[in-house]
């Protein structure tokens, strides 16, 4: 990859069995940054799945080389295009970029796209046995179109989507379930990435809740969280919280009210609400909110797919023994990382480390 582009809640015995995993973790001498470290280093010994809508992420670098005589618009010259996965497939690569064994179920149409993706993610060691690929469906495609003056950076100036139609063949979906069932049994924390595409149906969720209360299962939808309930966690932008509620949130207090309230709704041990340059805010069952100020600068470069790497680091954390607090500082760091990428990138184990230690990004 170029420069550019660089619950089901479960309960204290299982809370006690997955601290375990990581001794450190609980070690009252060790200093935060330390124990934060020590989560990250246990990272590599973790299995998780991703259940979710795979996405191709396409972006298009040109030279701005004149205005058009046709239309006030500018005439790229066209230097290269680049395919990366997004969506699920951008939380799957996190999970392989942080040196966790990753696997991801999903679909995918039999077009380039799809194949590029596929070949992407295999090649950084992602399973995708589970993934089916249907010839009646094409993968969805998110095209970005960079553009600047030589020797100066590329900036988005227009994304064009092609998006396949809903999920619908009940062979694949019976397939996708059955995959599901299969890979979730091995792993140590379930993600649910859902775009609205229609992975995560009745029938994908109902494979799911099997391992709920057995791992930790996250969950970050794009247009649905109120229809997921009963699992571990999810994180969401304040914005979808405020879609959910209905109202525009003006305050942290009333953000962290509201998440209560939503949390409690939907039956989670927790909720991870990510603010942009505002940091994040976990509101936790019989815990005080938690707000998390942003890691770095605030001037972020790109957060293209940053939801993705949160909940990836998030979903690790928890899968390591640390608590929804540790866990979340680390989700916190890995997102001040990441949306100083260029496109969809991803945040490494080495990076984690140092952000945490206080020796920079």
């Amino acid at each position: 990859m170029s420069d550019e582009l660089k619950a089901s809640c479960f309960d204290s015995s299982l809370i006690t069995h997955h601290s375990s995993l990581v001794k450190t973790v609980s070690d009252d001498k060790t200093t935060s940054g330390e124990r934060l470290a020590a989560l990250v280093r246990a990272f590599a010994r973790r299995r998780v799945l991703v259940v979710g809508d795979l996405v191709a992420d396409q972006f298009v670098f040109g030279e701005i080389s004149r205005v058009s005589r046709e239309a006030p618009v500018m005439i790229l010259r066209h230097e290269r295009t680049e395919t990366v996965p997004g969506g699920a497939a951008n939380c799957a690569m996190n999970l392989a970029s942080l040196g966790a064994r990753a696997a991801i179920v999903g679909v995918v149409g039999d077009d380039e796209a799809g194949r590029e993706l596929l070949a992407r993610l295999k090649g950084a060691g992602v399973d995708c046995g589970g993934v089916a690929v249907n010839a009646k469906q094409r993968t969805t495609t998110k095209v970005r179109l960079l553009a600047g003056h030589a020797h100066s950076p590329r900036q988005q100036v227009i994304r064009l989507d092609y998006e396949g139609a809903p999920l619908a063949d009940e062979e694949i979906c019976g397939r996708i379930a059955h995959a599901v069932a299969g890979r979730s049994r091995g792993a140590d924390a379930v993600i649910i990435s859902d775009y609205n595409y229609g992975v995560a149906n009745d029938e994908t969720l109902a494979a799911v809740r099997e391992r709920a209360g057995v791992v930790p299962v996250l969950v970050d939808s794009r247009f649905r969280l109120g229809e997921f309930e009963g699992f571990t966690s999810a994180t969401p932008n304040e914005d979808e919280v405020e879609q959910v509620v209905g109202r525009r949130l003006e305050t942290e207090g009333e953000l962290a009210e509201e998440g209560e309230r939503l949390r409690e709704r939907l039956g989670l041990a927790s909720l991870l609400i990510t603010r942009g340059r505002n940091g994040m805010l976990l509101v936790e069952r019989g815990r005080e909110p938690l707000p998390l100020e942003a890691v770095g600068t605030h001037d972020a470069v790109d957060v293209t797919g940053a939801g993705d790497t949160v909940i990836a680091t998030y979903a690790l954390a928890l899968a390591s023994g640390g608590d929804a607090g540790d866990a979340a500082r680390l989700a916190n760091h890995a997102g001040g990382i990441v949306v100083l990428k260029r496109g969809t990138a991803c945040v490494h184990a080495d990076e984690l480390v140092a952000s945490v230690l206080g020796e920079g990004v």
